[in-house]
């Protein structure tokens, strides 16, 4: 795989270039690249248009003949495996619907990822945030944001905090004094997990805290006016939430 693209990324071009009469998947992925620029992933496949794929493949770079050869109903299946609709063997978890103020009371929740709904990511270096809406009684998945694109900014950690302003909390294995100051000045309190493990059993235990929140949770969650700026794991959510539980409501 290049390093300009993801390996999801790959993935989906592959298949759609299975859907494209006479084009390959190498010379669809550079006519993509050339087009929508690099790195190549996700979050810039999900922005392609039947009428882009039309001119990207009618480019330099594409088989000869391959848009009078393509229909209009095999660009549009090509469009939506780009976009990584019902792309088998992906690496991303599905989605659950959502659309904004679905869950009243809840808080958005980004997960360092590398593979599954699994929180086994450095913030440095993860392949993607797994974004979660969280209220007392549901856990949505609402948004996978790939890091490769930040990346290639000249501050990574900057880069990599901006993914994620809309998000309240960050669950990660491991994260560095610098990125932390970056992800703290962005709005986000950091939690970190550094056995990790599956990121919807973590938020399960968050969601029984929201009933009742710490201290430090009551001020990410807005309900004092200032953010939490201590940097605390997942054996002090848990303590926090053991003294909360002692003292009546």
């Amino acid at each position: 795989m290049s390093a300009a693209m993801t390996r999801e990324a790959a993935l989906r071009v592959a298949l759609a270039a299975r859907e494209l009469p006479d084009v390959g998947g190498a010379a669809l992925a550079k006519a993509i690249g050339d087009r929508l620029g690099l790195p190549l992933g996700e979050s810039r496949l999900a922005a392609i248009s039947v009428d882009d794929l039309r001119e990207i493949l009618g480019g330099s770079h594409a088989d000869e003949n391959c848009v009078i050869g393509a229909s209009d109903e095999q660009l549009k299946r090509a469009v939506r495996l780009l976009w990584g609709q019902g792309v088998s063997g992906s690496e991303l978890p599905a989605l659950d619907p959502y659309d904004e103020g679905d869950l009243p009371g809840s808080i958005r929740v980004a997960c360092a990822s590398n593979r599954g709904e699994e929180v086994d990511g450095h913030f440095g270096s993860c392949e993607r945030f797994l974004i979660y809406q969280v209220n007392t009684t549901e856990i949505r998945l609402v948004a996978t944001r790939p890091t490769l694109e930040a990346d290639a900014a000249e501050d990574r950690n900057a880069s990599r905090a901006a993914l994620i302003t809309d998000c309240q909390l960050l669950y990660i294995q491991s994260i560095g004094g610098p990125a932390t100051a970056k992800v703290v000045r962005a709005g986000v309190h950091p939690v970190k997990a550094p056995d990790g493990g599956s990121a919807r059993l973590m938020l399960e235990r968050l969601q029984q805290a929201l009933n009742h929140p710490p201290p430090w949770l009551a001020r990410v969650m807005g309900c004092t006016p200032d953010l939490a700026a201590r940097f605390m794991s997942e054996d002090d959510v848990r303590d926090e939430d053991a003294e909360l539980a002692d003292k009546p409501a």
